[in-house]
């Protein structure tokens, strides 16, 4: 499944600051028409929902082994170590998500960078700096 298909916790924020659905936001991304902001948005709320997913599986193993009761503390220890580290990377993942929002433009402000067409820039190099001998003229020995 796709992770475009995946709801997230952080979704709502998303929609709300691109003023979309998640689905035609990935669709405007997928067209070309994303500026940078969303881009990044997207990237991040894709690694979130994968991030969550983890999470969810590793509950379920965790709860699934636990009602087996045969679990040794050993397991038990890295049953929470499994569980903690899914938790903090869906943390790290959902507060960049979080921070990216917070600190973009407004949709109508007029330094958004948009997508399309980039101007060509063309510079030339400014001349070479004469060498250390240039333009002298070589005398001539007798």
């Amino acid at each position: 499944m796709s992770v475009i298909d995946k709801s997230t916790s952080r979704d709502a924020a998303l929609q709300e600051a691109f003023s979309a659905e998640v689905d035609a936001l990935y669709a405007q991304s997928a067209c070309g028409e994303a500026n940078a902001a969303l881009q990044c948005a997207l990237e991040l709320r894709s690694f979130l929902a994968v991030a969550e997913e983890h999470l969810e599986r590793v509950h379920n193993i965790a709860e699934a082994d636990c009602q087996m009761g045969e679990l040794s503390s050993d397991d038990l220890h890295r049953h929470d170590q499994w569980i903690e580290a899914a938790e903090a990377n869906c943390d790290l993942y959902g507060s960049a998500l979080d921070e990216l929002l917070l600190t973009m433009p407004p949709p109508s402000h007029p330094n958004v960078p948009r997508a399309g067409p980039r101007p060509k820039v063309t510079a030339t190099a400014p001349p070479a700096p004469p060498g250390p001998r240039a333009g002298a003229v070589q005398a001539r020995r007798p």
